[in-house]
């Protein structure tokens, strides 16, 4: 059976699960889902989800203003409902900026969902992300010290309710959940989250009318009361993303079809021999200067680098090895010679991915119609950080390991409290280019000193787009808003190409059971139309976004 399989997104975020889910094609090359509603709080993130809801209506044969957009730096916006008022009508239908959980969101989202039960009954997909924060191991420390805090006051803990009421209502075929790899060990007092969240999702149409299934991990059948819940865990770099984020990915498949099919086996993902490495994605990418954020020019950058390095070079370093320190000292040497040679201005030229890459991976990402990639500008950084960054990663080169604090010499110091308490060590992260990075997360929005760039050249924390790469977005894929809350969004996202991989489990479950199936499941549709967005509707959202 050809047709889409339709897909509700909550808790969208910027859409990174449903853009795995939207480009998922079967061997003909015809998409096997099509997002019919994405909910969004945030409004940067819901820019950005209505912008791709609009690109998708195109399938590949993206508009040329569009290119032109991202060709000049995506700053100057088309009328996109002037230029294509159908399509841009369409996704202002399909992408929706609701507080889920609140009666208002509730209200509405009841009427789509009863809407897209009457067209497609229970052939769809639910997909989304709850809130997270206050599961996440650094929200648990954070909360820990305010005397204040309350959790059964926290409504962020609580919405997974919203996803299991919503999952009730559809009644999809198929729901994916994610969440923080926190939430296997967050308790409520005595009481284990994830238990309960797990029977929410169980029972969300009644008892036990979900089976709820990992995708990776060597057990098989579903999670039932008496199991641990560790199998949900997906570790990305396992799974060709470049980066160690380690996820709990939970797959609530509808009874009915958990009886007809051997589901555990179709929905297991397979993986990958090979890791992809962060110089793998953004190791061709432009080389970018730092700024320095107050009286910024090349030849200021060139004076501060300089005089870093004339310092640097003579650090006597005693916590290296001799070969260590060789190789510090050389590595410092390079980048004066580099930068005292020439300073180049910000280059916006369209970086090639690495050839180590796999070409899955290098066709996901990149797009031939561009020449400039879009949000890749370097943050400003104070001279201290600037000399922080080239000596964190150039120690990184000559000895393979981001340094400690410990390793820093005194002159290297931030005025921190803690610094040499070793609560914080690891204050200064360099990214090292020959492993997969670390998670990226939404606190590279605050500093960028978890996410030092590795090569010592450029003196920088990495740029929305690099991140966005180590996230597996296409470079397409343009985030709206300022930069703090681009980055927000993309340390928010699950990884594209990961969803792209569990939407092909979860097709392979669909489709395998259109073809099986001997029943059809209670409530199919109907033919009943629902009300369709109009051009005063789409006009009334143009309008708040300019």
């Amino acid at each position: 059976m050809s047709r889409a399989i339709p897909v509700v997104d909550i808790f969208s975020g910027p859409g990174g699960l449903a853009e795995g889910f939207a480009r998922c094609k079967d061997y003909r090359r015809r998409v096997r889902f099509e997002v019919k509603l994405s909910v969004e709080m945030e409004r940067s993130a819901y820019k950005t989800l209505l912008l791709r809801a609009f690109i998708r209506k195109f399938g590949e044969g993206y508009p040329p203003e569009y290119i032109s957009f991202l060709n000049q730096g995506a700053t100057s916006t088309p009328d996109w409902l002037g230029c294509y008022p159908k399509e841009w009508t369409e996704a202002v239908r399909e992408t929706q900026q609701w507080e889920l959980g609140t009666s208002e969101a509730k209200k509405k989202i009841n009427e789509r969902i009863k809407y897209i039960r009457n067209q497609h009954g229970g052939r769809s997909v639910l997909l989304g992300g709850p809130p997270c924060q206050s599961y996440s191991l650094v929200g648990r420390a954070r909360n820990a010290g305010n005397s204040n805090y309350d959790p059964a006051k926290d409504k962020r803990q609580s919405l997974y309710a919203e996803f299991a009421r919503i999952l009730g209502a559809l009644r999809p075929a198929v729901a994916v959940m994610e969440n923080v790899k926190g939430i296997l060990s967050a308790r409520n007092g005595e009481e284990l989250i994830i238990k309960r969240v797990l029977m929410s999702l169980r029972d969300a149409a009644g008892a036990d009318s979900y089976r709820l299934y990992a995708v990776t991990g060597s057990g098989s059948g579903y999670w039932e009361e008496d199991k641990g819940p560790h199998n949900f865990l997906v570790r990305s770099e396992e799974h060709g993303v470049p980066q160690s984020r380690h996820r709990v990915i939970v797959v609530c498949v509808r009874s009915d079809i958990d009886e007809a099919l051997p589901v555990s086996d179709l929905l297991r993902l397979s993986r990958r021999n090979r890791k992809v490495v962060v110089m793998d994605v953004i190791g061709d990418m432009p080389r970018l200067r730092s700024r320095i954020s107050r009286g910024d020019s090349p030849e200021a950058w060139r004076d501060v680098i300089i005089a870093a390095c004339d310092k640097m070079v003579n650090f006597s370093m005693p916590n290296l090895s001799s070969d260590e320190r060789s190789c510090f000292r050389s590595e410092i040497r390079r980048v004066r010679e580099s930068v005292a040679e020439s300073v180049s201005a910000h280059n916006k030229g369209f970086g090639r991915m690495g050839v180590t890459c796999s070409n899955p991976l290098r066709n996901w990402i990149c797009d031939a119609r561009l020449n400039q990639i879009p949000n890749h500008e370097p943050r400003g950084h104070i001279p201290g950080d600037i000399w922080r960054y080239l000596f964190a990663s150039s120690f990184a080169k000559a000895t393979g390991r981001s340094p400690k604090s410990k390793n820093f010499p005194e002159i290297l110091a931030p005025n921190h409290a803690n610094w040499r308490t070793g609560k914080f060590s690891d204050r200064f992260r360099v990214q090292l280019g020959n492993r997969p990075s670390s998670t990226i997360t939404s606190h590279i929005s605050k500093d960028g000193h978890y996410f030092i760039h590795p090569d010592p050249t450029q003196c920088r924390s990495l740029t929305v787009r690099e991140a966005a790469r180590l996230q597996t977005f296409p470079d397409n894929y343009c985030f709206m808003g300022g930069r703090t809350q681009q980055y927000v969004q993309v340390g928010n996202a699950v990884p594209p190409f990961l969803a792209l991989q569990i939407a092909r489990c979860v097709a392979n479950v669909i489709v395998e059971y259109d073809r099986t199936a001997t029943r059809t499941f209670s409530g199919t549709g109907n033919g009943q139309t629902g009300v369709i967005a109009d051009r005063a509707t789409a006009e009334a959202v143009t309008a708040t976004l300019t």
